[in-house]
This record gives C-alpha cells, structure tokens and sequence, in this order.
C-alpha cells in the first residue's frame, strides 16, 4: 500500500482547524474554519474525492478521528460520505477504547505500536492508506520516511502559527511534483511524490 498524506494547508504551512473555529484550539489557535472561504468543489474538495476513491483505508490520528466520526455517519447519502463511512479505517490511540471506535468499520492501533504496525500496513497487499488532516501522526510518518505522496491543497493565507505536519529535524527529503491545479479563489492543490532515490 502507498501512504498518502491530503491536507488543507495555508501559505506558512499550517493544517490546524481548517473546517471550523471549534475543531481545534489548542494553543489557543483562534483562526478555525480558514480554509473555507477559498474552498471549491472541483478543485480543493475534488483532491479529497480523488484520494479518498483511490484508497483502500483511512488513518487517522485521534482528534481528526474524533471529529470526522462526528461529523461524517450523518451526511449518509452524499457518495463522499457514503465512501468515508464505509471504508476500513484505521485510528492511532492510546486513549480510546473499543467502546468509543463507533464509527462503522474503525481499528484501534495503540500508539506505541503505530510506526511497526503502519509499517506493516504499507508492506501489504493494496492500493493506498490515506491520512487526512492528523498533524502529529503525520509528522511523526514523515520523520520515518513513510509518506510516499503528498496532496496538498494550499489556500492563500497566513495564519502566523498553528500545527503543522512538517517536522523540524533538519533531515532533508525530496519530493517531485506531479500535478497542480488552480482554482478562482486562489487555492492550489498540488500532488507532490517521493522522489526516487
């Protein structure tokens, strides 16, 4: 399986909250939902239907798991959805028990085996294991040299601080560009792949 990271990400490199003001406050990021005035069906959420209809699995980190569970069972009916809900999806925690994984088709990986264990999911059998949003899980996927595309769709603002899914270790890897698409609003979204070694 391919490991491919899609994000909402602005011009200083922020994913934080970028569905809504209440999704993520830490630190007390005051700026939520700053993606949607330049979001487009076709061009910024068609990178996410295009991920998500090449995908096998989702993965997830606990708080994007948590608020996509919220939010998606209920929208049943939109082909989107209908995909999201009933994918096999995977959620990276230590916290949540199976009690709480009520969103259909949802596996726990405890946190502490989540490298080895994503590790193996990437050596299987399949088409792709998509992350979205996930700031830590993804940095900690790229620090082990996991991610091997990246979709970014780049909205044409500055948040000046907030999560981001690069991590800051001074090791250098290189992605090659594939596509790049625009829309009126000033959102890019970009298919970057790992280059070849």
């Amino acid at each position: 399986m391919r490991i491919l990271v899609t994000e909402f990400i602005s011009l200083d490199g922020v994913v934080q909250a970028p569905g809504s003001p209440e999704e993520d406050t830490d630190g007390g990021f005051a700026n939520g939902g700053w993606s949607m005035s330049f979001f487009d069906d076709e061009v910024a959420g068609g990178a996410f239907d295009r991920a998500v209809a090449e995908a096998d699995a989702l993965l997830y980190g606990r708080r994007t798991w948590q608020t996509m569970a919220a939010a998606w069972p209920e929208r049943a009916g939109d082909p989107f959805a209908d995909k999201l809900n009933a994918i096999k999806k995977y959620v990276v925690s230590d916290t949540l028990g199976e009690s709480d994984l009520t969103w259909n088709n949802t596996t726990r990986i405890p946190g502490s085996e989540a490298v080895a264990h994503i590790r193996k999911l990437r050596e299987s059998e399949g088409r792709d294991l998509v992350v979205m949003g996930s700031p830590s899980l993804v940095r900690a996927l790229l620090n082990e040299g996991l991610v091997d595309e990246l979709r970014l769709v780049q909205m044409p603002v500055l948040l000046g601080g907030g999560k981001s899914i690069f991590p800051e270790d001074g090791g250098m890897q290189a992605f090659e560009l594939v596509s790049t698409t625009t829309n009126p609003k000033g959102a890019i979204a970009s298919v970057y792949r790992r280059a070849e070694k």
